[in-house]
């Protein structure tokens, strides 16, 4: 059994691809206002918002449990409208030497496809896959999509 792995999914919404993408790219403490109850608050530690080396500290609710993470926006790609957060800090890395979650937006002929990638080394193989955190991540996709859809 390999300690590697990577888990990931779609997600059709129904915002364009430009506006989703600048949530998480640039404007990712404004999801703490979306959806209270899975992310608490988003934190910027270092750097600025919507540029790459920005440490920013999230506080979300994971299995029921709240919790934190530290991450660095590792890399933004504005043109593929790509963004990946490498987390360095929290709760994550009791079970994980490293996770890494790359959210792609792609247009479609009516709204976007986003597809999330959660790709990580567990510290030993009883640790389980992070799915929950997957379906954490489709829920406040859904959220976001919900918020800039409103007429």
């Amino acid at each position: 059994m390999s300690l590697f792995g990577k888990v990931e999914t779609d997600v059709e919404i129904k915002a364009s691809a430009e506006k989703f993408h600048e949530v998480f790219s640039c404007r990712p403490h404004h999801i703490s206002n979306v959806c209270p109850e899975k992310v608490q608050g988003v934190a910027l530690h270092e750097g600025d918002w919507g540029k790459e080396g920005a440490v920013v500290c999230w506080d979300y609710v994971l299995d029921g449990k709240t919790s934190v993470a530290k991450a660095i926006l590792e890399a933004i790609d504005m043109e593929n409208k790509s963004v990946t957060y490498k987390v360095i800090e929290g709760d994550l890395m009791e079970h994980y030497k490293s996770i890494k979650l790359t959210i792609e937006v792609s247009p479609k002929d009516e709204g976007s496809l986003v597809h999330w990638i959660i790709q990580y080394e567990k510290l030993n193989e009883e640790i389980v896959d992070p799915h929950t955190l997957l379906q954490l991540a489709v829920d406040v996709t859904k959220d976001i999509d919900a918020q800039l859809t409103q007429a």
